[in-house]
């Protein structure tokens, strides 16, 4: 049988392609675009001058302000847990190792509820830990250590999970060569190491801001819902939407939907260059062969 028969018998017929093509389109639109539309729609629904007079309150200001700080601290924490635990993980070999990379998808598996109350068990005013804190001036719950501890655990494993498929693929042959030709460790991390990774650590830090801005299960656990003070913007949502201050909490959902698809069209721009920085480097290489 020719390969041409053989692709004929392989492919679909065309009102099949169509016929998934449409459901796929349609279930997108049904579960994503008409939703995020719908919040935009509702928090400009009574005009540009309410949603904006919203944004500006003085309570959603104070929600920007912390979950840009919170963001601001836990994004260059787990890069340096997230490379370290990426560099252990694949470098190394110990007992125990897989049962730490098990842990990694922790997060992942626990609700962001439970990983709240979880701090809420350790750190609260109740337990040993939390009132020896709190006896020393240092208050975890319901401020905003808390929140960051919970924020950080949620996003802990984003960095390592992006670094860690690439460094095993890669191996430590590069490493090892300039280690053999005099560099020391710092210099094989930052002239070896990091350009190799570079784009993954771009993703992970992507996706821990992305995560960073809209957690909501464990902030909320620890926060305590303080008006001006632990209440992050989708927390603010929550609050506003059951004060039934509809205009208010579509605006600021609106701001972390755009939020959102910012952060999507940064990595599908990010993918685009380095999948044209690629096909330019095998052209390179294919011009310089002939």
């Amino acid at each position: 049988m020719s390969i041409v028969k053989t692709n004929a018998l392989l492919t679909e017929p065309k009102w099949l392609r169509y016929l998934l093509i449409g459901i796929t389109l349609l279930c997108l639109s049904v579960l994503l675009l008409l939703p995020l539309l719908s919040v935009f729609s509702y928090a400009l629904a009574k005009g540009w001058e309410l949603y904006m007079a919203a944004l500006l309150d003085d309570e959603a200001l104070a929600a920007m302000r912390l979950s840009l700080l919170i963001t601001l601290i836990v994004v260059p924490i787990n890069v340096v847990l997230g490379v370290a635990m990426a560099w252990l993980l694949t470098h190394f070999t110990f007992r125990g190792k897989q049962l730490w990379t098990t842990l990694l998808d922790l997060p992942f598996a626990v609700s962001p509820v439970v990983a709240g109350l979880m701090f809420v068990l350790l750190f609260g005013s109740n337990s040993w830990l939390g009132s020896w804190l709190e006896a020393h001036g240092v208050q975890v719950i319901f401020a905003i250590p808390g929140m960051i501890l919970a924020t950080l655990f949620v996003t802990f494993p984003f960095v390592a999970r992006e670094l860690i498929p690439l460094m095993q693929a890669q191996g430590s042959s590069e490493e090892q060569a300039a280690l053999i030709l005099g560099a020391s460790g710092w210099q094989m991390f930052w002239h070896v190491t990091l350009p190799n990774l570079k784009w993954a650590l771009v993703y992970g830090i992507i996706l821990t801001n992305a995560r960073a801005m809209g957690e909501f299960g464990a902030v909320s656990m620890v926060s305590g819902h303080i008006r001006g003070e632990t209440n992050t913007m989708p927390l603010l949502v929550e609050m506003m939407y059951n004060e039934y201050n509809m205009v208010g909490a579509f605006a600021v959902s609106s701001l972390l939907a755009l939020l959102a698809l910012c952060t999507l069209l940064l990595q599908k721009y990010l993918d685009w260059r380095q999948t044209r920085m690629y096909r330019d480097a095998q052209r390179a290489r294919i011009a310089v062969t002939n």
